[in-house]
């Protein structure tokens, strides 16, 4: 076949290129015109919202995540102008008032809306009065016997949880950290009785999650009980803690117990009072204080100064941790044959939100 070559001026091809380019500009202010004509629809149709605010439908129903986020921050300054406008009017009111103003409105809490426990203790009664005279703490209570505490751990404790009981002992007075070193405590205890000890305390570790630092306590009242067993969470170590204070000193400190109720509660709050001597040294000014709240006993360790006759400062000390109880059993410790007073079922008690057992 014969090939016959076509000439190509290069007028043509310069013209295509021109066209080339003419299409490209074409193409591109069409796309800058679609993105201004969305923009201005976008602008209309949040112009139409805010003449309509708050939107008559959820928030939720925007697929747009920033048109979303923007709603919603919208609603929430909306929210927090009309809060603040009643807070004033109502406050301009109770100022006009005087004297006549109504009383504050008390907010509601899961405390003060607790439903009410029949084992509530009341001071006044005989029945209580004559067990407290009768029970295992009626001796530390009339002043017949001193606290003495030995301090101990699981078997092949960590460095954290030795430093631990050792910080403990800084805080209750005369006690005494000592190895486990494999014994059972069925054997520690005669022991701890026969050299006078009045609580055997026990600070087990979780193994199986090593870098949470979980813990379990047993305490045990000498020599007749009762055992308790709590859980041990948020534990921080004075290292641990920002913004405190030196180390405490050896005088002995100030017990507060705070919102024990129940007869159970009661039982636990002198089973922790017990722990310390009656006569606290007022001059070292500490205190370690139990606070129950939703029956999470929170324990703190305080100094505190006064600045003057109206106020006061108070510097953390440490260590601090959470308890909650896992139960409570009659006599020494005695996992096998030991007779339960109480133990806590999870899905049974943790049902309704406003029952507590302390």
């Amino acid at each position: 076949m014969d090939i016959t070559e076509v000439p190509v001026s290069r007028d043509s091809a310069g013209k295509s290129k021109k066209n080339k380019k003419q299409k490209k500009k074409k193409s591109a202010e069409g796309a800058v015109e679609g993105k201004e004509t969305e923009e201005k629809k976008t602008e209309k149709k949040m112009e139409k919202m805010e003449a309509s605010f708050p939107p008559t439908f959820s928030v939720s129903e925007i697929k747009n995540k920033q048109r979303r986020h923007l709603m919603f921050m919208k609603l929430k300054q909306e929210k927090r102008k009309q809060k603040m406008q009643l807070k004033k009017k109502k406050k301009k009111e109770r100022e006009a008032l005087g004297d006549k103003a109504p009383p504050k409105e008390v907010p509601k809490t899961i405390e003060n809306q607790r439903v009410y426990d029949e084992t509530t203790v009341d001071p006044e009664d005989e029945e209580v009065a004559f067990d407290e005279g009768t029970d295992e703490f009626s001796a530390y209570f009339n002043g017949l016997t001193n606290p003495k505490v030995l301090i101990t751990t699981s078997d092949r404790p960590r460095g954290r949880t030795m430093r631990f009981c050792e910080q403990l002992a800084t805080v209750i007075p005369n006690s005494h950290v000592y190895y486990r070193r494999g014994l059972p405590l069925k054997r520690i205890i005669p022991q701890c009785v026969s050299r006078n000890f009045t609580y055997l305390m026990v600070i087990n570790e979780d193994r199986q999650t090593p870098s949470l630092c979980l813990y379990g306590l047993v305490l045990c009242h000498l020599p007749d009980g009762p055992t308790a067993h709590f859980k041990v969470s948020s534990v921080r170590l004075r290292k641990e803690m920002k913004r405190r204070g030196k180390d405490p000193t050896e005088h002995s400190p100030e017990v507060i117990l705070n919102n024990f109720s129940t007869r159970l509660g009661h039982t636990i709050g002198r089973l922790f009072a017990a722990l310390f001597p009656q006569d606290p040294q007022f001059v070292g000014r500490q205190v370690a204080t139990f606070h129950n709240q939703r029956d999470f006993i929170f324990f703190r360790f305080h100094r505190y100064i006064f600045k003057n006759e109206k106020r006061v400062g108070i510097q953390e000390l440490g260590p601090r941790f959470t308890l909650k109880l896992r139960s409570l059993q009659k006599g020494t410790f005695d996992s096998k044959f030991g007779e339960y007073e109480w133990v806590l079922k999870r899905h049974e008690m943790d049902a309704c939100r406003r029952k507590f057992q302390l």
